[in-house]
């Protein structure tokens, strides 16, 4: 069994960014990845600006011991102010544009007006309460470079350059199915010997939160030639084809044997927990496929329990497709917290630990760590990375994965 660092460096080795750009509206982007560099095409702000309400002045008005000035301007937001006449103020309020002349604004509470002019209790110094020009942002720097994930905040970091539309890479198409003659759908009737199929909507949620574009060819018969012929269809224009269950060494296991007939196997079995029998390898494509970039496309399968199939999606799945995607980040930042529980018995693989941060600021285990057990993934705010053969004193600073690291 490969060690979880071998087993992720072999996929991202494999996983070379999609050649394929779009450009799409500034509004369409959230979660796409940079094509290209967005350079801003302006300062930020354009023109010095007022950081307070109050009045714009010449600090020289003020120091040769005035300290009462008529207001010759009013000047609102998003209004072009006229030059500041010596021996006067101007009445300015937050992100309005400095007069030219003017080299410092003394807030509104440092005042006192009446009768068209206003007292100064406050002798500034140059520049106080001015947001000067390209304060944030120079002209012809790079804000975003290529390769940038558009979160929110990214995205309003481009419209404030005014940028409407940004060149992304093409989405990662994935179809994604999933073996097992005992998995039925919910809403349907529950058969004896049947479990309602959880991971069909768990994969597909996070294969959504990653802004791919998803073909769900749904549940497929234990059987192998329906298995190779699904394969076929999917290699045809995905560039990664996703499966749970079906990767162990069952009788019922078809899903390895139909890649090995119809690609290959690169890597099997891990050694973590949970999450042991994950396959890594590809599909060979017909001819005259034209709709994505190589010969072949890249098969992952996953586990059929639910938390194997959650955990290993995470921790392999998400940097395999965000490295496709053209993404430079693609590591989930983890947390050095304290452990606030004692597990005595260790493992020989790596283990993945559902827990939670409790009020005190260390980790809560959650008590069943079983790979069936659902509630977990729910009930916890992460991953404890546990290495093999190591057991957890309280009190111990462990490694800690946030799934807000993990999830999108």
């Amino acid at each position: 069994m490969l060690s979880t660092a071998d087993a992720l460096a072999t996929l991202l080795a494999a996983a070379k960014p999609l050649a394929g750009t779009e450009t799409i509206s500034t509004f369409d982007a959230l979660n796409r990845v940079l094509a290209a560099d967005v350079v801003s095409p302006l300062d930020v702000p354009p023109m010095n600006t007022s950081a307070m309400d109050g009045y714009a002045v010449r600090v020289a008005d003020l120091a040769q011991g005035s300290r009462r000035l008529p207001v010759s301007q009013r000047i609102p937001a998003g209004h072009a102010p006229q030059p500041l006449a010596a021996g006067t103020a101007a009445r300015i309020f937050t992100g309005a544009t400095v007069p030219p002349g003017a080299d410092a604004v003394v807030m509104q509470e440092q005042t006192e007006a009446a009768e068209g002019a206003v007292t100064f209790l406050h002798a500034p110094k140059a520049g106080e309460w001015i947001t000067a020009q390209g304060a944030d942002i120079r002209k012809n720097t790079v804000i975003l470079p290529a390769g940038t994930r558009l979160t929110p905040a990214a995205l309003g970091l481009a419209a404030s350059v005014g940028c409407a539309a940004l060149t992304v890479v093409r989405r990662v198409k994935v179809a994604v199915f999933f073996t097992g003659d005992e998995l039925t759908m919910p809403g349907e009737p529950l058969k004896p010997g049947a479990i309602y199929n959880s991971n069909r909507f768990t994969l597909t949620g996070l294969l959504r939160n990653l802004g791919c574009a998803v073909t769900d060819y749904g549940i497929v018969p234990d059987q192998l030639d329906v298995t190779r012929a699904t394969l076929r269809e999917a290699a045809a224009a995905h560039d990664l084809i996703l499966t749970s269950g079906g990767v162990s060494v069952g009788e019922e296991d078809h899903v390895r044997p139909a890649v090995e007939a119809e690609g290959r196997i690169n890597l099997w079995q891990i050694a973590m927990k949970p999450g042991k029998p994950l396959a890594f390898g590809a599909v060979r494509r017909a001819q005259g496929a034209t709709e994505v970039e190589s010969g072949e496309a890249f098969f992952i399968g996953l586990p059929g329990n639910p938390v194997s199939s959650f955990v290993t999606f995470l921790l392999f799945v998400r940097p395999f497709l965000l490295r496709l995607a053209g993404a430079t980040q693609v590591s989930p930042r983890a947390l050095s917290l304290r452990a606030d529980f004692t597990q005595t018995k260790s493992d020989r693989r790596n283990e993945f630990l559902r827990a939670r941060v409790n009020p005190a600021g260390g980790l809560d285990l959650f008590p069943n760590q079983s790979s069936a057990v659902l509630t977990s993934t729910v009930w916890g705010d992460g991953l404890i990375d546990n290495p093999p053969n190591h057991a957890i004193s309280a009190g111990e600073t462990v490694r800690f994965i946030p799934f807000t690291e993990l999830l999108y």
